[in-house]
């Protein structure tokens, strides 16, 4: 009993051993104490309906010692805990500390969730149900990322007080000294060491949520119903599960629900039917209720009736991701909203407060007006009444707030008739109105998301699908798919208020799909800055966030405005240029001009999908376009290779960041032309780039660089024609600058241009590549031209040193016994670096090649950052 010694793991161990020894032990991501029981046959498992059929491999888990984590497929939790050394610690921390833990690594959408949580140290151990702290989980304005570790956090201290109340009334706290033995009578009755093999799975106030989910994944589809329909009229997938939840012989236990259970099909309630929505009174299953029988099968219904109207009540625990994204924007850190009301101050005066009226129309829980001074200027709105009645506890707990000046409101669909009277004098008065500032960080769902572009996800139909979308989708077009775009249209063309503050993402400002929304929405963009979108909650991409500030008193096309820029610790670096883009002529535009040239020889494909570095995994070069379903690019010939090869280089050298992946690549200016060197860097950084996806398998691969005798090839290549191709670039017989004016983009150099080359010269050219006097000379397959060289170019020490080491692999590669002749870079590396289900491998275990390609990788990194300067200087990128 003596536990004040002991260092934590120590600690751990020995309250295990002394009074959970009947039970399983492991570790659930960073929760660091887990009790439970090891289910052998997989029916309480993680992923029930998966793994119900299976059974474990091995013999049963000693209940005595740790699990590992394939293993924690067949546990089912009892207790999740936050366990500290000393006595010295307040748990009611440790669990704040517990619960900071579980909600940042969402740790109830994935395990089952047990019935207690706890915390404990070596004086003492608390447990509370798990049900009574879940809801905090659902917070749709909380900031989770930050490090459950730090108690000074003003997320620590923000989620403390709203626990410490239920902490302290419902927490059940026993010490070891004077309470041992009434703890291990707690543990008996309340913790089941059998595994309950044979038992479905009981839906507690704890676990009913998860269970839900388990559902959507399982049963949903299964459900004969028009989903768009239903959420219109405020059905959700919800209202089925609850009808099949309290139900007994699928018949529904409540008639007060707004879908019942009746046997094979559900019933909708009377007032919906009268309302239109359905032109059916009940719907069926499309499997003959299969996946509905099999998942009621491991759940036990209807759960205890005790627990019927907390699960009814809390309904809103089952709203789906997309209609809470709909309903409220996400949580903005307070680093920003400090920054954000700074940059207000700095337009409107220091004063602003006092002389402003603001209204933040997508509230949340208020989030985005702490820090402000004078409450009595300052309404809150949103469109979810818990989150009304979020900001109404808040006041009651301290907030400044006054209470009549919060209230639900859908912004995109109300009438201003809606309001509450005070704010409605302000809007409906001229000059009253051009003192109001709609302050706000809306919601960023759209219509479609990433996702879609690989096939991993859905449309987020009817997201949004509003009376403003249906007002002024014929004026600002595709963007009434973000909500975003919905609410600042609504703003500034019927509140026609003073100033807007507004978080968002760069679409508005950048996007290309977004020139009528900017021809429509005209206010002055006064001030903007930007920051990473990770450090929102909620917000997993790199990409920018910015604030804007808006004058909607002065009409003022947007063009461009120098952005401010602050990394995630509020620390200033610089200014970047955010430019609209309208009417400028895009890269894509540029490469697509080359297909006038034709050309003798097909070289390969350039595939190209997007025009910003979002979409630079999908710019490669292919053999042929027929290797992809949906081609869209350009075909490579004798004629455009050079601006293949500077569109490819262009677009990969620069890497992406979270600042600058919504920028477009532009129609250069001339200056590249001129600029041979740049060229041949570009020639040879495509040539051993990994987006080179050239094989021989699909075609006669005409990109080796070197001649068979440089690389020690037996057998005589079906192509020679870049080696010739190089060897005449060189040699000053292509010039890409004639290419406007003349026929080809790889006209000859002016006639007046005559052969003043020894073979002297020639030989200088041949020791740039490596090469011997013999390979100099014309061959069959090379590019043929009338005329002599008129200058001796070499590879700028960059490109050199990358060709050199190409040159190197390439020999390495043919000294195989089985090497192919006609083997591109594409073809090598999958050589050494094999495939796993149909995708190269990223190592190999060929400890020569694996120096060879690092050393390669590396010499191409210079090779890409001396490109990479020029790529501004010509107008690739602004």
């Amino acid at each position: 009993m003596n536990y004040l010694k002991l260092r934590e793991e120590s600690l751990k161990n020995a309250v295990r051993d002394d009074f959970f020894k009947d039970f399983a032990y492991t570790q659930l991501g960073n929760i660091d104490f887990v009790i439970g029981v090891d289910c052998g046959n997989g029916t309480d498992t993680i992923d029930n309906v998966e793994i119900s059929m299976r059974r474990h491999r091995n013999s049963e888990i000693s209940k005595s010692r740790n699990i590992d984590k394939e293993d924690a497929a067949l546990f089912k939790s009892l207790l999740w805990a936050e366990a500290k050394q000393g006595k010295s610690h307040d748990i009611f921390e440790s669990f704040v500390q517990l619960i900071l833990t579980i909600g940042k690594e969402k740790t109830f959408e994935k395990y089952l969730p047990p019935k207690y949580i706890g915390a404990f140290d070596a004086e003492k151990f608390a447990f509370i149900e798990y049900h009574s702290i879940q809801e905090v989980f659902y917070q749709n304005d909380f900031n989770w990322n930050v490090a459950p570790s730090n108690h000074e956090t003003k997320e620590f201290k923000q989620l403390h007080a709203l626990c410490e109340k239920q902490l302290q009334e419902n927490s059940i706290l026993f010490k070891y000294a004077t309470d041992s033995k009434e703890l291990q009578k707690f543990i008996k009755l309340n913790f089941k060491s059998n595994g309950g093999a044979s038992e479905k799975i009981a839906v507690t106030k704890n676990n009913f949520v998860f269970v839900f989910q388990k559902w959507t994944e399982s049963v949903k589809d299964s459900i004969a119903v028009d989903w768009e329909k239903a959420k219109n009229s405020g059905i959700i997938p919800a209202d089925f599960f609850l009808a099949d939840l309290l139900s007994e012989n699928n018949e529904s236990l409540k008639e007060n629900l707004y879908v019942v259970l009746k046997n094979t099909k559900y019933e909708f309630a009377k007032s919906l039917d009268e309302m239109g929505i359905f032109t059916v009174k009940s719907v069926g299953f499309l499997d003959n209720q299969r996946d509905h029988r099999k998942f009621w099968a491991i759940y036990e219904r209807p759960p205890k009736e005790e627990y019927w109207d907390y699960i009814i009540g809390r309904r809103d625990l089952l709203v789906p991701q997309d209609i809470r994204e709909r309903k409220g924007s996400f949580f903005t850190p307070q680093i920003w909203v400090e920054k954000s009301q700074q940059y207000l101050a700095a337009v409107l005066g220091e004063n602003w407060q006092d002389e402003y009226y603001i209204w933040d129309c997508c509230a949340g829980t208020g989030n985005l007006l702490n820090g402000l001074t004078n409450y009595r200027n300052v309404w809150a709105s949103t469109l979810d009444k818990a989150d009304v009645d979020v900001m109404v506890d808040r006041i009651a707990n301290g907030w400044n707030m006054f209470e009549n000046h919060i209230f639900q409101f859908d912004f995109l669909n109300d009438d201003f008739d809606k309001l509450p009277e005070e704010l409605k004098k302000i809007v409906n008065n001229e000059n009253k109105r051009k003192k109001l500032v709609i302050y706000i960080n809306p919601p960023y769902a759209e219509v479609g998301d990433a996702k879609q572009l690989t096939n991993s996800g859905k449309n987020k139909t009817g997201v949004s699908f509003t009376k403003t979308r249906e007002k002024y989708s014929d004026k600002i077009g595709i963007a009434t798919k973000e909500l975003f775009a919905q609410f600042l249209v609504r703003i500034y063309k019927e509140l026609q208020c003073g100033y807007i503050g507004c978080f968002s993402t760069l679409k508005h400002l950048q996007g290309p799909n977004f020139h009528l929304f900017r021809n429509f929405f005209k206010p002055k963009l006064e001030q903007l800055f930007l920051v990473p979108a990770n450090t929102f909650d909620n917000v997993k991409g790199s990409f920018p966030i910015s604030f804007q500030v808006w004058n909607c008193q002065i009409n003022e096309s947007f063009c461009g405005k120098n952005a401010d820029v602050y990394d995630k610790n509020d620390l200033f670096c610089g200014q970047k240029n955010i430019v609209s883009y309208h009417g400028l002529k895009t890269l894509t535009d540029w490469l697509i001009a080359t297909r006038e040239f034709g050309g003798d020889i097909h070289l390969g494909y350039m595939s190209n999908r997007e025009n910003d570095f979002q979409g630079n995994n999908y710019n490669y070069i292919i053999n042929n376009k027929n290797q992809l379903p949906n081609p869209r690019g350009t075909d490579l010939t004798d004629r455009n290779l050079i601006y293949g090869c500077v569109f490819l280089a262009v677009k990969q050298v620069c890497n992406v960041t979270w600042l600058n992946n919504r920028d477009q690549f532009l129609f250069p200016n001339d200056g590249w032309q001129k600029d041979e060197e740049f060229q041949y860097d570009c020639l040879v950084f495509s040539l051993f780039h990994g987006q080179n996806k050239i094989s021989s398998e699909n075609g006669i691969n005409h990109w080796i660089p070197f001649t068979e005798g440089e690389v020690g090839c037996k057998n005589a290549f079906k192509s020679d024609f870049m080696s010739n191709f190089i060897r005449d670039f060189l040699a000053g017989k292509i010039d890409v600058s004639a290419a406007p004016q003349h026929d080809g983009i790889f006209a000859l150099i002016a006639e007046n241009r005559h052969s003043e080359h020894s073979e002297e010269s020639k030989r200088d050219v041949s020791h740039s590549l490596n090469m011997t006097k013999d390979a100099v000379e014309p061959t069959e397959g090379s590019v043929k031209h009338a005329v002599e060289p008129t200058a001796c170019r070499q590879f700028s020490p960059a490109a050199q040193a990358v060709y050199d080491a190409g040159l190197e692999l390439w020999r390495y590669y043919h000294a195989q016994k089985n090497a192919n002749p006609d083997a591109s870079f594409y073809d090598i590396r999958k050589y050494f670096q094999g495939e796993t289900n149909g995708r190269m491998n990223a190592t190999s275990e060929d400890e020569k090649y694996t120096a060879l390609i690092q050393d390669l990788r590396g010499k191409m990194k210079v090779l890409a950052a001396k490109i990479a300067v020029k790529v501004y200087k010509y107008g690739f990128l602004k």
